[in-house]
């Protein structure tokens, strides 16, 4: 299986000195579910740190009271509504040029002070673009309403505010839209942890609660088994990453 790559590539990381830093971002959340329950066991089983994409209009003080037990949790903003407003001929967006982007920066100055008044210390000023897709407009507005870090999907981009991605999604939204195969997880985090070795680079899985199935639910406990008892390698918050950079 794969899961040995990954185990290689932390022995790699161990052998040279340096520690993989890896962390957690599930999308989406708005209100306590079943499988959110599920998903925060396992951050505190495993001691591993998460963020929580929160849409903003749809959640409320249900959710800020629920997640008073949950230590490990941080809260991000998922836009505003999750609203597409694209074409029927363009991928779904939501902080896209479809709009003024002075009513879209107004929005996500709302989630932000929606968010931060519900979750307290709890709260992480980052912004998660629904479907990880946001224009530049939209970006460069950012730092001046409050966001400190900008969180999409794939290898970062010099921005402003600063780029925190996740790399590894464990949803087959093609195919299946279940879990995908565990070997091809397993083999694309060991790359992406290989490729960062030497620049300090962060590996950031995505997932997405609500669509779990046994499968993706099987890979996640198994891939925090190896890498929570591996010593060369750490799991983050996001709120230490943005505060702590990699160089």
């Amino acid at each position: 299986m794969s899961v040995e790559k990954l185990v290689a590539a932390l022995d790699a990381c161990a052998k040279r000195g340096v520690t993989a830093d890896l962390w957690l971002r599930d999308d989406d959340a708005v209100e306590p579910t079943a499988k959110l329950d599920r998903l925060l066991c396992l951050s505190e089983d495993f001691s591993v740190p998460m963020t929580l994409a929160v849409i903003p209009v749809a959640t409320s003080e249900k959710l800020s009271t629920y997640l008073d037990g949950a230590h490990l949790a941080t809260v991000a903003v998922h836009g505003w509504s999750h609203t597409n407003y694209a074409t029927k001929e363009e991928k779904k967006q939501e902080l896209g040029r479809h709009r003024e982007t002075a009513a879209v920066v107004t929005e996500l100055q709302s989630g932000l002070r929606k968010l931060r008044d519900l979750h307290g210390g709890r709260f992480t000023p980052m912004l998660v673009p629904p479907w990880n897709r946001i224009d530049a407009g939209v970006v460069s507005g950012l730092p001046q309403i409050g966001y400190r870090a900008l969180s999409v999907f794939g290898p970062e981009k010099a921005t402003e505010p600063p780029s925190l991605n996740t790399h590894v999604d464990v949803m087959d939204w093609h195919g299946t839209r279940g879990g995908r195969d565990h070997d091809t997880l397993f083999a694309e985090t060991a790359t992406r942890i290989t490729t960062t070795m030497e620049d300090g680079g962060t590996t950031g899985i995505l997932t997405h609660h609500l669509v779990h199935d046994e499968n993706v639910w099987r890979f996640l406990t198994m891939l925090l088994e190896v890498t929570t008892d591996h010593p060369a390698c750490r799991w983050r918050s996001s709120a230490n990453l943005i505060e702590t950079p990699s160089p």
